[in-house]
């Protein structure tokens, strides 16, 4: 499968520029901004987006959806527990404080276990909540986008509105973890690193023992 990384946006989001060698059918993880750079990246790799998929629905990571969905006519994916969430008026208005633009609504919802398919390339949907209540990852192996769930070296914070310790601790313990030891971690954000895998964080992220 195509990756690749770009650093987008006022927050440095990860955004992931992705697709199917073979058809060139692509995706966009997280555009957080920074439309033209992304814009760049897809060309750069002559792929036609089918998708925009947002691992969660913080505006830091769904600000550009908008303008994306306009230029291509893609579907913006998000899980419908996020969708439900970051749809109820007393989060949009917590999280304007950010001063980011809103996502169009998703055009397509998605559960645990679900398929999105990119030409000859299939991500996996993994629900996460903890971050958010409709966090996902997505696994192509050995691809595996965490998202603000897991991170190089550190975790997602718990402290926003739909935050949980619990069950960000039980999604990484269960969903993560339990994946091969050579899944490459690609996060929401570049904190403690661009990349890893599952064991260098089983090893040495200190979150991973269940200390969160």
């Amino acid at each position: 499968m195509i990756v690749r990384q770009i650093v987008v946006g006022s927050m440095s989001v990860c955004c992931y520029v992705i697709g199917c060698p073979e058809t060139k059918i692509g995706a966009v993880i997280d555009p957080g901004g920074s439309v033209d750079k992304i814009r760049d990246a897809v060309a750069a790799e002559n792929l036609v987006v089918k998708y925009i998929i947002n691992t969660h629905g913080h505006p830091d990571h769904v600000c550009a959806n908008g303008p994306l969905k306009e230029e291509w006519g893609a579907e913006i994916v998000m899980h419908e527990d996020d969708a439900a969430f970051f749809a109820r008026p007393e989060t949009k208005q917590y999280f304007s404080i950010l001063g980011l633009p809103e996502s169009p609504p998703p055009d397509k919802l998605v559960r645990d276990g679900d398929i999105i398919t990119l030409g000859q390339e299939n991500l996996l949907v993994i629900h996460t909540p903890g971050h958010t209540p409709g966090g996902i990852c997505l696994y192509n192996k050995p691809d595996l986008f965490t998202g603000d769930t897991l991170f190089v070296g550190g975790v997602g914070r718990t402290d926003f509105p739909g935050g949980s310790v619990e069950e960000l601790n039980k999604s990484i313990q269960d969903r993560l973890l339990t994946l091969p030891e050579d899944s490459i971690v690609w996060p929401g954000h570049g904190y403690g690193g661009d990349s890893s895998t599952i064991g260098i964080e089983k090893r040495s992220n200190p979150y991973c023992a269940g200390n969160i």
